[in-house]
């Protein structure tokens, strides 16, 4: 910008040319005016003519004139240059003598006749529609760090300070923030508070859509089954991350080896340069599958070709779950032992209970398909099965003494040898006894004799029973307590339906309630002693139905058919005497005639 005291003096020295020729010099000195009052009025015409019109509170373009460590000199066309302290153009390093800026006019002179400007309050007055309008239309902005602050740094943006979280300086995690302190750097707009004025920039955003636009380009390159190099970038639990150059890829552990891992860091490390294929990819979500096992030899290429079903194997258990075991024969090699095949012991319910990873075993091949990869093993095949003699050894008939390994609401299960045991059903248990759950009889764990019933080979069941082992008093009951028979019973119980009556022989009996009615009327009660007449026997059932009433009710209807009898005798001796007599008279009484 041209020197405008240089201007003034130029138009000045014009048009007061022939004045200062004739001007007396001499009659001047140190205390005296150095222009007339006329002189000085039209000096400050011209002067007043070619300076800046200038306001307070408004903002305004001037020149740098002057830069030192602490200040810097503005020159705004007015009659005294402003002074800014360099600390507000922090933000421009790169500041020079001629450069351009904008000032805010805080006062026009000072109390030492200074012109006050301020170049951080003309920035923010225009910074908040300049930010406002970044963000609306996606811009990219340059700012400078200021500082550090908790969880990020502080950066000025347009004279505004604006917020750059921790998480948004890079793809990057950041540990050392203070390395970006003083350095200019662009930055996208990523959400601003008009109410509190707060802005929050992201170099990240930036860094993402340049990612973005690489990984598209990649993307629209690949093919399933295309092999690649790449850089191992991380690795977790689950797989390796691998950098193809501008765009990531995942291999799943299950695809780092044909043979079972404990970890991915035990195939591959960190920054190590890799070849992998492409399994898979999504264009949509830019996921990219890649395998890394699938470019090695694959061992079931190696297994021996004279392998076949029976054949004994040697291996190493390489992972135990509820339903089974995997048993590795060869790297890469492995097949399960269900645990159905660990042992002829029928109780052994989880695998867990017989292997553990890392044991030595051996094992028989149950199935083998080359084809599919597939194999399975059996280890309780290397012992001699109990059932291939099952009759032999247990016959239908045969007593034998067995631990009880589960009770049911219907049973109680007893092994006689491991993979040998039977059902004793809960009508097997007791001749006598009503038992409403097994557990009264025995115990888990508890010794029973028992005698087989019923052998099923095909489906590996013994029907077992404990009560067979004596005899059968319902055999001797049925002779006693026959239809009609009386017998003493106490009343033990009652409810609203019947009442139960202990007899001799420390059998039951059951009464309905409409047959307690005793002679007087009344109904029996509970610890009363009582003549019971048995009404229903069925030793299938093991009942016994009685009858109190019945014994003195069948008595009297006897009684009755008794008295009912002799009085038709009677009547009918009487009939027959009387018929005669008079036939005999009228027999008589002809012969007379």
């Amino acid at each position: 910008m041209p020197d405008t005291n240089s201007n003034i003096m130029s138009e000045l020295t014009k048009e007061q040319t022939n004045q200062l020729t004739d001007f007396d010099w001499s009659k001047i000195s140190k205390k005296q005016e150095g222009y007339t009052p006329e002189e000085r009025k039209k000096l400050d015409e011209v002067y007043q003519k070619r300076l800046t019109s200038i306001k307070p509170h408004t903002v305004v373009e001037g020149t740098v004139v002057s830069i030192n460590d602490k200040e810097v000199v503005v020159n705004i066309g007015y009659k005294s240059d402003g002074v800014i302290p360099r600390s507000e153009f922090r933000y421009n390093p790169d500041l020079k003598v001629g450069d351009k800026v904008d000032v805010y006019i805080e006062k026009v002179e000072d109390k030492t006749g200074q012109l006050v400007l301020s170049h951080k309050k003309a920035r923010a007055s225009s910074s908040w529609r300049r930010v406002v309008q970044a963000h609306e239309n996606n811009e990219t902005v340059i700012g400078y760090i200021k500082c550090r602050t908790k969880g990020g740094l502080i950066v000025d943006v347009f004279g505004l300070e604006a917020f750059l979280p921790g998480s948004q300086i890079d793809v990057k995690p950041i540990k050392d923030y203070d390395a970006f302190v003083g350095s200019k750097m662009e930055f996208k707009v990523v959400k601003i508070n008009e109410e509190l004025k707060n802005v929050v920039v992201s170099h990240k955003a930036l860094i993402e859509d340049e990612v973005e636009k690489q990984k598209a380009e990649i993307i629209s390159k690949l093919e399933k089954g295309q092999i690649l190099e790449g850089v191992v970038k991380n690795i977790t639990s689950y797989g390796v991350f691998v950098d193809l150059g501008g765009i990531d890829g995942l291999i799943h552990i299950t695809d780092l080896a044909w043979g079972r891992i404990s970890h991915p860091e035990d195939i591959v490390k960190l920054d190590q340069k890799i070849q992998v294929v492409i399994l898979d990819f999504d264009d949509e979500k830019k996921r990219i599958q890649l395998g890394y096992k699938q470019l090695q030899p694959h061992p079931w290429d190696n297994l021996d070709p004279n392998l076949k079903v029976g054949d004994k194997v040697k291996g190493k258990i390489v992972a135990v779950i509820d339903y089974g075991a995997f048993l590795e024969i060869a790297p890469g090699i492995e097949g399960l032992i269900h645990v159905s095949e660990m042992s002829w012991n029928q109780h052994l319910r989880s695998a867990q209970d017989f292997v553990k990873v890392g044991d030595e075993v051996e094992a028989v091949v149950l199935t083998l398909d080359r084809e599919e990869k597939k194999i399975s093993f059996g280890m309780k095949q290397l012992t001699p099965d109990p059932w291939a003699s099952i009759k032999d050894k247990y016959p239908v008939g045969s007593k034998h003494k067995g631990i009880v390994r589960n009770i049911t609401a219907y049973g109680v299960f007893v092994e006689l040898e491991p993979g040998v045991d039977g059902l004793v059903h809960i009508s097997d248990l007791s001749w006598d006894k009503k038992i409403k759950h097994p557990s009264e009889i025995s115990k888990k764990g508890e010794e029973l004799e028992v005698v087989v019933l019923e052998i099923d080979t095909n489906n590996r069941q013994l029907k077992l029973g404990h009560k067979q082992l004596q005899e059968n008093p319902w055999d001797v009951y049925e002779t006693v307590f026959t239809v009609g028979s009386i017998h003493k019973g106490t009343i033990v119980s009652k409810d609203d339906k019947k009442a139960i009556v202990s007899l001799t022989y420390g059998v039951e009996g059951i009464v309905p309630i409409r047959q307690l009615v005793k002679e007087d009327g009344k109904i029996a009660e509970v610890d009363e002693t009582l003549d019971f007449k048995v009404t229903e026997f069925d030793k299938e059932a093991k009942k016994i139905v009685v009858s109190h009433t019945r014994t003195y009710k069948d008595e009297m209807a006897k009684e009755k058919e008794t008295v009912k009898e002799n009085l038709k005798k009677i009547n009918e001796s009487v009939e027959k005497t009387t018929l005669g007599d008079i036939l005999k008279e009228k027999i008589e009484k002809k012969k007379g005639e």
